[in-house]
Formats: structure tokens, sequence, C-alpha cells
């Protein structure tokens, strides 16, 4: 199969069994996304939008998030992990945007990367959903799965398989793209027993474990 057929299968098979998917993510506010975000570093997005709803209770705006003591966040989000980065993340995120970026999230990936907790995987995600920017997040889903489907190698790094997406896919298509991947790899490609035995795509997967395709 040529790449250009793989390509289309791939977006066949993704529009078939994921055709709505979405940020799953819960948030009124753009800095609500912002902070969810940075929360779901190495935590599923499940456990985010448990942690959130009461967090974003609590405290109802940026003010209070900056007001508040940096030991009583890190008590509020001590249930996912690495909650004493994040803690000290929030209280960062919270009085840039209050005092740099005049209570907006900044739309530029260089004003984005000014905070704490805020890398290129997060910003991207943020570009895309806020603001509609052409970019191509890679988190764990993406980077798994763009492997097996051989669109990046074994070895790539994650900067290396954004690289790879990019040049792939259409840009008006990234960020439909991005949430299909992620879906894919979080109920169907999963990292264990993945749901192979009636994956359109088992043709061209590079992942092919003994027996896993009659299972």
């Amino acid at each position: 199969m040529n790449k250009k057929d793989k390509i289309e299968l791939i977006k066949s098979y993704f529009n078939e069994i994921l055709p709505n998917a979405t940020c799953e993510l819960n948030y009124t506010k753009d800095y609500e996304l912002l902070i969810a975000v940075v929360l779901s570093a190495q935590t599923t997005d499940k456990k985010v939008n448990e942690l959130t709803a009461t967090l974003f209770k609590k405290y109802k705006s940026i003010d209070d998030f900056d007001n508040a003591d940096l030991k009583d966040i890190e008590n509020d989000i001590k249930s996912i992990g690495l909650y004493k980065n994040k803690a000290l993340a929030l209280k960062d995120i919270a009085y840039k945007l209050r005092y740099k970026f005049n209570y907006k999230v900044p739309s530029s990936k260089e004003d984005l990367l000014t905070m704490k907790g805020v890398g290129n995987k997060v910003a991207n995600v943020i570009l895309i959903e806020l603001f509609d920017k052409e970019e191509f997040p890679v988190d764990t889903h993406v980077f798994r799965c763009s492997k097996r489907l051989g669109l990046a190698s074994k070895d790539d790094s994650i900067n290396k398989v954004e690289e790879k997406l990019r040049k792939t896919f259409d840009k008006k298509d990234y960020k439909k793209l991005h949430h299909q991947f992620i879906h894919f790899g979080r109920y169907y490609c999963k990292a264990i027993n993945p749901s192979c035995k009636n994956c359109r795509l088992k043709e061209i997967c590079k992942d092919k474990i003994k027996n896993r395709f009659d299972q």
C-alpha cells in the first residue's frame, strides 16, 4: 500500500469510528482549559475532570488562584500525580495571567511557554482549542499510535513525530485528527490489550505481536 492510500485509509477509518472526537477536558473559561491541560500531565482526563469539578467551584477566578496559599492548592490537587509541581505551575499561571497578560490566555506560543507547566504540547493544545491555530499536539496516545501505524519510526522523538504528522496531513485536518488519534489510542489502540481483532488498520500496523490479531 502506497503512502497516499495509507493516509486515506487512516482518515476514513477514524471518521468511521470517531466522527465526533473532541477535547474531553471540562471547562467553561479559557484559563480553566489551560489549568486542566497542565493538570493532565501523566494523569487521565477522567481524573482531571473529577478534580476540576470541585477545584473550579472553590477557585472561581484567576485572582482566586493567585491569592490562594500554595499549600492549599497542593492539598486541593493532591489526588493526582506531580501535585506539588502542578501547584507551583498553577500559581505561576495565575500570576502571569493576572499581571502580564491582562487576564487573557495568550494566543502566541512564545507567551504561553513563559508559564510554568506549559511546554510545547500544552501550548499546542491551547493554540488549537482556543485559537484554532494549525498545531498538532503529540501526547502519549498520538505518539504511540503514530508509530504503530507507520507514520513515524520506532526511535523518533516527540518533536520528530510532530514534524512527520505535520508533513503527512493537511493543515485543515490537524485539529480533528489530533482528537481522533487521542481517542483511537485511548479507547481502541490502547498501550496494553489493544483492540486489534476488528481493526481495519491492522494491515498497516507495525506492532504485530504474535496472535494478537486473532484475539
